[in-house]
């Protein structure tokens, strides 16, 4: 067996109309078939990048307001997932001024050498990193760069 690719990423939402919001509205992501209309038995949300290289790419579960809250601090389970939203910086600062006009809560920044990142929260308390790709860094080339020490940005 090997793995092709990174297929999907499952999340339970307390709220789902919230969560949607923030996923389509806020980070701008394709939801090909809106909750209403869903097919599966659950109250759930869909939700593909534009290319269309799949049928979904993340799936929002609503599990109720009651839910239990993401342990703080050093835990087993899910740190971030990461969606590359361009490839230079000045899609990161467009991406930090909507985020901050929507009222997202940003974590934190980063410069990893391969990647720029902005680090998120979302209405759940799920951390998303969100990354362009940095042009002329060829860590195929040297993979070592995927180690380099992470630096502060400032965008």
């Amino acid at each position: 067996m090997r793995v092709h690719e990174l297929g999907h990423v499952v999340l339970y939402v307390r709220n789902l109309e919230r969560s949607t919001a923030f996923y389509r509205d806020v980070l701008g992501w394709h939801q090909p078939v809106p909750p209403e209309n869903s097919p599966l038995p659950a109250k759930v949300a869909v939700f593909s990048a534009p290319s269309g290289r799949t049928h979904h790419e993340l799936l929002l579960i609503e599990v109720g307001e009651d839910a239990a809250k993401i342990p703080e601090g050093r835990r087993v389970g899910l740190y971030h997932f990461g969606l590359k939203i361009g490839d230079s910086d000045d899609e990161l600062r467009e991406a930090l001024e909507r985020l901050t006009e929507a009222g997202a809560t940003v974590l934190g920044s980063s410069d990893h050498t391969v990647t720029h990142s902005l680090y998120i929260a979302d209405p759940d308390g799920n951390e998303v990193e969100l990354y362009v790709d940095m042009p002329g860094v060829d860590w195929r080339s040297d993979p070592s760069l995927i180690a380099a020490p992470v630096k502060p940005l400032t965008l």
